[in-house]
């Protein structure tokens, strides 16, 4: 089995989702369920199916973020350096087409989170960042054609 990298704080935030979803989700569930099959003939029960479905994507979840969690390696972010991007690090890339200029954290592939700027490390963008230092200009492949990007800072936070 392959293993993943992950910050503490991805790990940390896996952990208590998974945790959530069996002391609160779960329990919520059951009793949905519970008061669903108290409404009689559960053959033509809106309630009933609909309380079976949720229960079916909570298991769904639950199974995912435990083999999310068992292929995770937690790597130490205390020795990193601002002179390449690496795993962990705060890289600020300038888009060479637009202009555009973005931040991003380089975190493992089970906390990535566009909305938090988290961005994979096994994604086209992510790999292709890997190894640069501020000034190297980037090259990558992604599904709308080739994009190019200049490392414009790398920060430790």
């Amino acid at each position: 089995m392959d293993k993943f990298p992950i910050t503490r704080a991805g790990f940390e935030r896996l952990k208590e989702e998974l945790d959530r979803l069996r002391k609160v989700e779960v329990p919520a569930n059951i009793r949905d369920i519970e008061e669903a099959r108290g409404h009689g003939d559960i053959s033509e029960n809106a309630e009933y199916a609909a309380a079976k479905e949720r229960q079916s994507f909570i298991q769904g979840k639950v199974q995912e973020l435990e083999n999310n969690l068992a292929q995770s390696t937690i790597v130490d972010l205390k020795d990193l350096t601002d002179e390449m991007v690496v795993f962990g690090s705060t890289v600020t890339i300038e888009d060479a087409n637009t202009g555009e200029v973005t931040r991003y954290q380089l975190v493992g592939p089970f906390e990535s989170d566009m909305s938090r700027n988290q961005l994979s490390v096994t994604s086209p963008i992510g790999k292709a960042l890997i190894r640069k230092k501020p000034g190297d200009e980037v090259r990558v492949n992604t599904p709308g054609g080739v994009r190019e990007f200049e490392v414009v800072d790398i920060t430790v936070e």
